[in-house]
């Protein structure tokens, strides 16, 4: 293939790499806190948190509701052959009915407050749920800007190298320069086509992944650079453990389980303690199972009824007594826990403090780099005008720029990703993005 032809078709097929980013310019551009809401009302993970707190509300009201009378009526309807036995603890009756509830049962009381501290915990679970993808939501989006600007230079830094792979093949042809520039020149082609080629990838594989989140068509998701807000500089004087300790859902959740887990421990230990439960019966017997042939009654009455208190003292179980040191034991864990992950939290938040320093100091130096780079391209293209530098030293300092460029961006990039953490570590990520908690 000619020189000439070769660069032809590489323009070409540089079109139709960028044509899905070049036809998306005039499309949609979301904004950051609209992609955010979107997330929130689509994603299956807040809608599977939503069915465990249902769930875990539906156990609440099933231990609650013990202390409302049951109902059941029914029948034991059936012949009788001498004594009329009983049908399932029943007499055979026509029809019957009977209500039994909790009315004094001090383990019972214990056990509600355990069910309702679990159902608060579950919807701590939730809201930690909806902050990560919050999070997710932010990261993926952000990341989309940076690749999508890194694109829009590459492409001009491909159109360059292309042009420089010309000349350099023209002065091949005139003599000035040899074979070995042109593999020179078709390297740097290559190294910059590269880096379209995965920034290209990496905005089809975030598209995607937004458009599964939000539920947009992923060809029609841009981002808008302007509804990114500043992120806040982290203030060294503030203690930001502390507010992160006051915030995390995962403390609360692990103080939650631990109150649980106590409510059970004494709920076991109380079901060695005496209760009372309210018991009531009807029944309608019929003549035909020979009540009244072995009972000693003056008349037969088909009407029966019973109303009372059923109590119980269970003074001797080692079954009961050994599950509530078994539920102590799980207590004293859960309390353990609890201290380790507010430890945890602790650690976490100050590493992301000291790492928020550390990329804010490294993205200043790649910043720096960039510019000196940038500098020295320009004073080189100067030097190539007027005749005191050649065409490889302008390719050479063109390809340093670019490497600085992109490292700058890898750098600004991790910063922003360690601040949303931050962010989200300290209870501000949602008002940052302009969304309710």
């Amino acid at each position: 293939m000619q020189p000439v032809s070769r660069v032809f078709y590489s323009l070409l097929l540089l079109g139709i790499l960028l044509a899905p980013f070049s036809a998306s310019a005039p499309a949609e551009r979301v904004p950051l806190q609209r992609m955010v809401e979107l997330a929130l009302s689509h994603g299956t993970s807040i809608a599977a948190a939503d069915a465990a707190a249902q769930r875990a509300y539906a156990s609440y009201r099933e231990t609650r509701d013990q202390y409302l009378p049951t109902v059941a009526v029914g029948s034991g309807l059936g012949a009788t052959w001498g004594f009329p036995l009983s049908l399932e603890g029943l007499a055979p009756s026509i029809i019957n009915t009977t209500a039994q509830s909790a009315v004094i049962n001090p383990a019972l009381r214990e056990f509600v407050r355990q069910a309702r501290t679990e159902w608060e915990a579950s919807q701590v679970s939730g809201k930690d749920q909806r902050q990560q993808v919050i999070e997710d939501t932010v990261l993926s989006y952000v990341e989309l800007n940076k690749w999508e600007s890194l694109l829009a230079h590459l492409s001009e830094e491909y159109s360059a190298a292309l042009k420089m792979e010309q000349l350099v093949n023209e002065r091949i042809q005139a003599g000035v320069d040899n074979a070995q520039a042109r593999t020179q020149a078709r390297l740097n082609t290559a190294r910059v086509y590269l880096h379209v080629a995965q920034a290209q990838g990496s905005i089809d594989v975030l598209r995607s992944q937004l458009s599964h989140w939000t539920g947009l068509p992923a060809a029609s998701i841009e981002t808008d650079p302007e509804s990114i807000p500043s992120l806040p500089a982290v203030k060294q004087e503030a203690d930001l453990r502390a507010k992160a300790a006051a915030v995390s859902p995962a403390i609360q959740i692990a103080s939650l389980h631990a109150t649980a887990l106590q409510f059970r421990a004494r709920g076991e230990h109380r079901s060695m303690w005496p209760s009372i439960d309210f018991a009531s019966q009807y029944a309608l017997l019929a003549s035909f199972n020979h009540y009244q042939d072995f009972f000693r009654v003056n008349s037969f009455q088909s009407n029966n009824a019973s109303i009372g208190m059923v109590m119980r003292f269970p003074f001797f179980s080692p079954t009961l007594r050994a599950r509530a040191h078994a539920a102590d034991a799980d207590a004293l864990r859960a309390k353990a826990d609890l201290e380790a992950t507010k430890n945890h939290v602790s650690e976490q938040t100050l590493k992301l403090e000291r790492s928020v320093e550390q990329l804010a100091a490294a993205r200043e130096v790649a910043d720096l780099e960039y510019q000196i780079a940038k500098s020295n391209l320009e004073a080189v293209e100067v030097k190539v005008d007027s005749g005191t530098a050649s065409l490889h030293d302008e390719d050479d300092a063109r390809n340093q720029a670019s490497e600085r460029y992109n490292t700058l961006g890898d750098a600004s990039f991790e910063l922003e990703r360690a601040q949303i953490a931050l962010l989200r570590a300290t209870g501000e990520l949602s008002s940052w993005v302009g969304v309710a908690k």
